[in-house]
């Protein structure tokens, strides 16, 4: 088989907004612990079945069901292959914008405080969602104006299943936090470099969140080892690449805080058997 092309690999797509898309593939059961969901979310799964905890509470979502997931909100989450093949989902993660932009629809409905299973799903509906993923990973082909008609029509379809997703109306520190460094995972940030960005002194970033039980520098850890979980289940980049995406010079050192913060090795995502 002939190697692949830069334009064949998986990777995340992003169109400012609108949202981002990715295609998870994982080839063995992982269990996630604590990951948080940073901006509302949408995931269908293709095939196998997810499964999220929080709270003494379960969401099952077997292949063909969606699940939307309110923004900030942290899960324990298990991807469980199919008996025949693998765990595949597509995810689409919505600017905040365009939700604010979109807040009409669904004003009657309760806004999602956490998350919501639907499903089976018509063809009707993963049509859309093929289009609105289409709108995302083709910005060059596809205008504007017609990629936020398909993610409204989306939004359409989850207030048919009285589902309501909305931008955050106040965003948590500890998420403001995340969302800096997400932005720029590799970059050298120190927790002064934070707490300028934010307008606050180092003592008071480091108070306020100690308040909510983190602090900075479990915060960076945390963000860089679920964006490194991110890019090992959608895109086909090596681990060395994904650890420099993530602010690590040294694979070694980014394979143990890998594990130390799942438990199993970033290889084991990829399906070797070796998860430690």
């Amino acid at each position: 088989m002939p190697p692949q092309s830069p334009a064949d690999q998986r990777q995340i797509f992003s169109r400012p907004g609108l949202g981002l898309s990715s295609a998870i593939v994982q080839k063995r059961e992982l269990r996630f612990t604590r990951l948080t969901i940073d901006q509302p979310t949408l995931i269908v799964v293709r095939r196998g079945t997810k499964i999220l905890q929080s709270a003494g509470r379960q969401w099952q979502v077997p292949a063909g069901h969606m699940l939307a997931i309110a923004g900030g909100q942290s899960f324990d989450v298990t991807n469980r292959p199919s008996a025949t093949g693998d765990y595949r989902a597509h995810c689409l993660v919505w600017d905040q914008a365009f939700l604010a932009e979109q807040n009409a629809i669904g004003a009657d409905l309760p806004i999602l405080a956490d998350a919501c299973v639907a499903g089976p799903m018509p063809a009707e509906f993963l049509a859309a969602f093929e289009r609105a993923v289409a709108a995302i990973d083709d910005a060059d082909h596809i205008p504007d104006p017609v990629a936020r008609h398909r993610g409204a029509e989306i939004l359409l379809w989850l207030a048919q299943h009285r589902i309501r997703l909305s931008a955050c109306a106040c965003i948590p520190l500890a998420l403001r936090v995340r969302r800096l460094i997400s932005a720029a995972a590799d970059a050298a940030w120190t927790t002064k470099d934070l707490a300028v960005r934010l307008g606050l002194s180092e003592a008071t970033l480091r108070r306020r969140l100690a308040e909510t039980g983190t602090s900075p520098s479990e915060i960076m850890v945390n963000t860089r080892m679920e964006m490194a979980l991110s890019l090992l289940q959608s895109t086909d980049f090596a681990i060395n690449r994904i650890a420099l995406e993530v602010g690590y010079d040294s694979p070694s050192r980014f394979a143990i805080r890998f594990r130390q913060r799942f438990g199993f090795a970033p290889s084991a995502v990829r399906g070797h058997r070796r998860a430690g």
